[in-house]
């Protein structure tokens, strides 16, 4: 015998749920399936609150009413906290739910302040229906705002960082790009929206969007119409081109990053506290020469990023910069410049004491003189790299392996 019950919006502590229950009687087997209905948002409930004026006619909040609500407020905030502090998070919650309803009283700038504030504790605490809340209830206000003839832009303002502290990158930028569009008359304002616009693209990994931000932000810089000290412009103009080296270095665009390394160096240049950054970026820029195969610029920037950084007594910049440039040479065939390198190579890497540097500088000299056919002077180096390696006890085996190979073609 076989029969199916279904019942529905069965009302149990104010909640709905629906039910279906299954039963065969032969087998006296059941399954029960309870769906419950979606949570309602509390935050989009019906706003009453015993601070709220008991009254039909609706009017401003007076000063007294304001200042209550503020007092509860701060209240409300003190006790969601220490229940947090307890583990109690469904607790919390129920305490700042009822402090937004009342930031929403005083105005929308100070119930988008508290929804932020409060949205990024429910995301540090990975609170995901609470945050979604949140998020809900900031969309209503966005739409609010902008369909709203006034130009607030301090509410556009304040709603973008919510969105920022809530972590939703995408909305963030659309509310910046509103207050971009907003603020055509301010181009100190611009700035400012441009610099977090860049920061937003550069967190959701967008790059050719955070160059396209950094490059109007170095277009407005040029244009020569803010209200700024010629300093503050220096270094402004500095940080932005060095957010697009990095981003070009990213998605690999040589001509591109090239162009914006060029001019940065002549900031560093100008700075005595800025040569050791100068000497990296020639190495970058060494790369992006080789990359493109311009192998003369190449090795013109490694031979410029050694020289200063051996002025610097920064000698592992400069062992990096001439170990690049003997593998140019090496790679290019070109092997006396390449040995001269690596002669040069060692006596910094033995003011260093960097043995492991050591090591690997007479691996490659051995190599040059083995493919060179010249087995005395890679007999003579791998030699010593082999005395450094055994201080070590690290690739022994190897070094030994390199000597006997070439003592077989000396004794043939």
């Amino acid at each position: 015998m076989k029969f199916t019950i279904a019942l529905t919006k069965l009302s149990i502590f104010g909640l709905f749920f629906s039910i279906m229950l299954w039963a065969d009687l032969g087998s006296q087997s059941i399954q029960l399936l309870v769906i419950a209905a979606p949570t309602t948002n509390p935050l989009t409930t019906p706003q009453s609150d015993p601070l709220f004026p008991q009254t039909s006619i609706k009017r401003p909040l007076s000063p007294l009413e304001i200042k209550r609500i503020q007092t509860e407020i701060i209240k409300l905030d003190r006790q969601a906290q220490a229940q947090l502090e307890e583990g109690k998070k469904t607790e919390a919650f129920r305490l700042w739910y009822r402090e937004l309803k009342l930031q929403r009283a005083i105005g929308k700038l100070a119930e988008i302040e508290a929804l932020g504030r409060i949205g990024a504790i429910a995301w540090s605490n990975n609170l995901s229906s609470d945050l979604q809340n949140i998020s809900e209830r900031l969309v209503i206000l966005q739409q609010e705002i902008f369909e709203a003839k006034e130009n607030n832009l301090q509410l556009l303002n304040s709603l973008g960082n919510a969105y920022q502290q809530i972590r939703d990158i995408d909305k963030a930028i659309v509310v910046y790009q509103q207050l971009l569009t907003k603020s055509q008359n301010d181009l100190n304002n611009q700035q400012n929206i441009l610099e977090t616009l860049g920061q937003l693209y550069l967190a959701k990994f967008d790059y050719q969007q955070a160059a396209n931000i950094y490059n109007k932000l170095l277009n407005l810089l040029a244009n020569n119409n803010l209200n700024q000290s010629q300093s503050l412009i220096t270094a402004k103009k500095q940080d932005y081109l060095e957010q697009l080296a990095t981003i070009y270095d990213f998605y690999t665009q040589p001509n591109q990053a090239i162009l914006v390394k060029e001019q940065l160096a002549e900031h560093y240049l100008k700075n005595q506290a800025q040569l050791e950054q100068l000497a990296k970026l020639k190495i970058s820029l060494a790369q992006d020469y080789q990359s493109l195969n311009k192998l003369k610029l190449a090795s013109q920037n490694y031979q410029e990023a050694a020289s200063l950084a051996l002025s610097l007594q920064q000698f592992a910049l400069a062992s990096e910069a001439l170990q690049k440039l003997g593998e140019l040479y090496q790679n290019a065939n070109q092997s006396e410049q390449a040995l001269a390198i690596y002669q040069q190579l060692i006596k910094i890497e033995q003011q260093a004491y960097n043995s492991y540097g050591l090591i690997n500088t007479y691996d490659r000299l051995g190599q040059i003189y083995w493919q060179s056919r010249n087995y005395t002077q890679a007999l003579t180096a791998f030699q010593k790299g082999l005395d450094l390696a055994k201080a070590l006890n690290y690739q022994v085996d190897y070094f030994n392996n390199k000597i006997k190979q070439v003592e077989q073609q000396i004794n043939q």
